[in-house]
């Protein structure tokens, strides 16, 4: 919930809202945005976030990240009908009238082509227009689509290849600000596609055509179906029987093999500690037989579920209870698993998508063990002394056997959004979203394992405090990617595709045929700078300066190049403070700066909009 909430903030609320300014002249919501950071910066205290407090409190962190959460979610709908208002959708010649075009927007700092679905309305009926509701629906129901034979193209006139759904007749509301609330009913559809190069902090349109003048085919896809797996141009992907996959990194012809096993132990730690049982060999599925179906197969993605069915012991010995409350030190526990079994099924799906350069994972399960951890493995064999795990403004590079002093009993670390092995030839990027623990293992494959669940029953520390749904039993679901690349991760560009697959895509159903000063398709930034990351495109307070901050993952000094796509009247250096220091010299229209190792770097540009308004919104 946090990293949602936090990236939410930080790739959608803050960039959005900023370039609504630049388009629209639209206020940018200082206020609320601070509301919703200081909601979500309630949950950061260290006993907090990490898990490490009773129950109760943490009950209360859910009701602050929804709320945090449903504020950014609020800027961000309003910014994309700010910036939707003024693209000139007339201009595009190969969108006929009664065309529905569509945005997708990419916040992130990097070119980005991902599947993206998104809902439309093909047709609605405001109450008002009589009868009644029910046969206002029945009267939507009944008019057709053509489903089959629609096309979605681009600002070109290219065809994409899309999967058009139709999801029936929904109830809806607009909340004008010159009027009382407006109740309707629609027709929904669904199109599933692969958005292609969308621009780093921008947008690009297409237009979903339900009666076109000719069929436009779309372009082949690279991606196949083979007899036990799939893949597109840049990897292949072979799944085994029992659920484990290999992945064929085709640019440097290195296959990883055996990716994907889950395992299972006992814990007899607490919130802060993990502890393994005295002799506890943990489980495995290596070799459990799984069910493999292929559950989707289009041009933009392929998918399979893969299902084991799975006993594991239902939570510790009775010892264990006795040994709590004695408050016996948990490296003195002397309690074990117990014998008893409960089912514990696991739901993986691994889609591979058109030009996908890794596979995306999701799994999900229902959780009745008491007392346990489960991690997913994934065996790099390659030969390291260190890993990279990406950290606070950098990607640490960490020692994957702990120092002499080294006394917890687990060598579990931190990982903010992927963490990477590499012998410098070859690596393996396993990126997350909120699988804030890992382990690289000393097993000699150098096997990076990720913590998906923990189940504890105290807080521990220094009393006997129980947290009973510290157990977390019920449904859960994780997401992962893994990206097999050449070099390191900061040297391939890998660091990207983690940091992309954490941020979420937005999208506007935009309004055909009008004028507007923005193109089909638009860039606020281009930049340079490889080993560098985007962290923040937003507006400071004081000045309403466009911030725009980076840091260098590299260990060397790079140089880094940006060119706004707004007017600047000037620019400054700037830092976390958002404060202007040194002016910039504008005489070219670009920036230039030497960042030196693992260096933030914060740029202050004032934009010149003299006919906008910079008024903060002061609700």
């Amino acid at each position: 919930m946090n990293q949602l909430g936090q990236t939410l903030l930080e790739k959608g609320a803050e960039p959005l809202a900023a370039l609504a300014h630049l388009a629209s002249g639209k206020a940018y919501p200082h206020q609320l945005l601070t509301h919703a950071w200081k909601t979500l910066m309630q949950n950061h205290p260290h006993d907090s976030i990490c898990g490490c407090s009773v129950d109760e409190v943490h009950r209360e962190m859910v009701t602050r990240f929804d709320k945090s959460r449903h504020l950014a979610e609020t800027i961000v709908d309003e910014s994309l009908q700010a910036i939707a208002g003024q693209i000139n959708t007339a201009g595009v010649i190969s969108w006929p009238e009664g065309s529905l075009p569509v945005t997708i927007y990419n916040m992130t700092g990097w070119e980005r082509t991902g599947t993206v679905r998104i809902e439309l309305i093909a047709a609605k009926s405001y109450f008002k227009e009589g009868p009644n509701p029910p046969a206002i629906a029945e009267r939507l129901a009944q008019a057709p689509l053509n489903l089959d034979k629609g096309v979605l193209l681009d600002d070109t006139g290219r065809a994409i290849a899309v999967k058009a759904e139709d999801l029936g007749v929904h109830f809806g509301y607009e909340l004008p600000k010159d009027k009382f609330r407006q109740p309707y009913m629609a027709r929904k559809i669904a199109l599933t596609f692969e958005a292609q190069q969308v621009p780093a902090l921008g947008f690009k349109t297409w237009a979903w055509i339900s009666e076109p003048s000719a069929q436009v085919e779309p372009p082949h896809s690279p991606l196949v179906i083979t007899e036990s797996g799939m893949a597109n141009s840049h990897i292949a992907v072979h799944i085994h029987a029992d659920g484990t996959y290999d992945i064929l990194d085709k640019a440097t012809g290195h296959t990883y093999e055996g990716l994907g096993v889950y395992e299972d132990c006992g814990d007899l730690g607490n919130e802060y500690v993990f502890r393994q049982p005295d002799g506890d060999i943990g489980l495995t599925t290596k070799d459990l037989k799984a069910q493999v179906k292929l559950v989707e197969s289009d041009p933009y993605r392929a998918t399979y579920e893969i299902k084991h069915a799975w006993f594991i012991p239902a939570s510790a010995s009775e010892l264990f209870e006795e040994e709590k409350r004695k408050m016996v030190p948990f490296r003195k526990r002397t309690a074990s698993r117990s014998n008893d079994l409960v089912s514990f099924e696991l739901t993986t799906r691994i889609s591979l998508e058109q030009s996908g350069k890794g596979v995306q994972v999701s799994v999900f399960y229902n959780n009745q063990a008491k007392d346990h951890r489960l991690r997913v493995l994934f065996p790099t064999g390659l030969t390291a002394s260190t890993h990279l795990a990406d950290s606070i403004f950098e990607a640490a590079e960490r020692d994957t056997m702990p120092a002499k002093e080294w006394i917890n009993p687990s060598n579990a670390q931190h990982q903010q959004a992927f963490v990477s092995v590499s012998d410098d030839t070859l690596g393996l990027t396993v990126a997350n979203k909120g699988l804030n623990e890992y382990e690289v293992l000393r097993d000699g494959k150098n096997t990076i394992a990720v913590t998906l669940l923990r189940s504890v029953s105290e807080l521990g520390d220094w009393g006997v405090f129980p947290t009973p749904e510290a157990q977390c039993l019920g449904d859960h679901s994780v997401e992962f990617a893994i990206y097999p690349h050449a070099g390191t991760a900061i040297q391939s560009g890998a660091f990207a595709a983690a940091y992309q697959f954490q941020s979420p895509w937005f999208h506007t159903l935009t309004p055909g045929q009008q004028q507007g000063s923005l193109p089909a398709a638009y860039q606020a930034l281009t930049w340079s700078g490889p080993s560098h990351a985007l962290s923040a495109f937003k507006m400071s307070l004081d000045h309403d300066d466009i911030i725009v901050r980076m840091y260098n993952l590299a260990h060397e000094a790079e140089q880094v190049t940006l060119n706004p796509s707004f007017p600047v009247a000037s620019a400054y250096r700037s830092d976390i403070l958002e404060r202007r220091h040194n002016p910039v010299d504008l005489a070219d229209g670009l920036i230039r700066s030497m960042a030196g190792k693992c260096e933030i770097i914060t740029y202050a540009l004032q934009p010149n909009q003299p006919n906008q308004s910079n008024q903060s919104n002061q609700s």
